[in-house]
């Protein structure tokens, strides 16, 4: 068997540029914590990626996953995320552990619900995810103020008057229509929009502009995890909101700097989330940093 299919302390995986460690529960003896998994995600103290998917939950049917950020914060839902947690319980046996046939289509559990993944070639490296619905409604967000639609609402930011249109697919966002996105404006106004006082709960933001009536470029502020290559949900979000104010149409093509994802949207805002995912490494931590993170190995 390839060694990145031998039992590991962590497996890691890209999404477009968007990396994720996998850490399974059943491989240690204590539960991850915020503070561990932050030590982990330090690119220069730890083995670094954009996030942890800590799971799959041992005797959980579906199999479930905790999506925890950079900053130790946890995630509802990611889409780079649940793609490469679908590719590895399929390449490690946990659909069948689970009852599942390895096969085509098969659920896994987030603390947002229960989404549908599909294997789009027999080695899981394309895959789709039925990423639920995108809502548009203040008060599922969550935003402050009255009960509301968020579409082409402003928001003043330091002495800026942004046009944004906000929504959820379970984790917040906050679309942003741009002449030209840049990385350079998604870093100097992302953390601004993350933390405005009107999304208690934070957001993750998209600076977009629209190509044509069926594509679209964005640069990405992830809540928790600062300035990101790109992100499955914020796809959802983005092309929702284009198709939504009556930019684009389905299916949209979401271009960001580490690559593409197609988005399908049906009358209701329903997404399908399609795009690769890479296998990077497999490895143990030393026992050095075990020790520093209280971490024992069961067995």
């Amino acid at each position: 068997m390839p060694e990145f299919f031998t039992h590991q302390d962590f497996y890691k995986y890209h999404g477009l540029g968007n990396d994720y460690l996998v850490i399974e529960p059943a491989r240690f003896a204590e539960s991850l914590t915020p503070a561990m998994a932050r030590r982990i995600c330090d690119r220069h103290r730890g083995v670094g990626s954009d996030g942890i998917l800590y799971g799959p939950t041992p005797g959980a049917a579906p199999p479930a996953v905790r999506i925890f950020n950079p900053d130790g914060s946890e995630s509802a839902k990611s889409g780079n995320g649940l793609r490469i947690f679908a590719r590895h319980l399929h390449e490690h046996g946990h659909l069948h552990a689970q009852g599942h046939a390895q096969g085509s289509s098969f659920a896994m559990a987030t603390s947002a619900g229960v989404v549908q993944a599909r294997l789009l070639d027999g080695e899981g490296r394309v895959i789709a995810v039925s990423m639920g619905q995108v809502r548009f409604d203040s008060t599922v967000i969550p935003m402050t103020g009255a009960p509301r639609e968020v579409v082409q609402e402003a928001l003043a930011v330091g002495d800026r008057h942004l046009t944004i249109t906000a929504a959820t697919i379970g984790n917040p966002h906050c679309v942003i229509p741009v002449a030209d996105p840049t990385p350079a404006m998604a870093q100097e106004l992302g953390p601004l929009v993350e933390n405005h006082p009107a999304f208690p709960e934070r957001t993750n933001v998209q600076f977009m502009a629209v190509r044509d009536r069926h594509a679209i470029r964005i640069e990405i502020w992830e809540r928790g995890a600062g300035y990101t290559l790109a992100s499955g949900s914020s796809s959802c979000a983005a092309a929702a909101a284009a198709c939504r104010l009556g930019l684009c149409e389905s299916p949209v093509t979401v271009h960001m700097p580490g690559g593409e994802l197609t988005i399908t949207l049906d009358a209701d805002y329903h997404a399908v989330m399609e795009g690769p995912v890479a296998a990077v490494h497999a490895g143990n931590f030393s026992d050095e940093l075990l020790g520093e993170l209280g971490l024992h190995r069961q067995g």
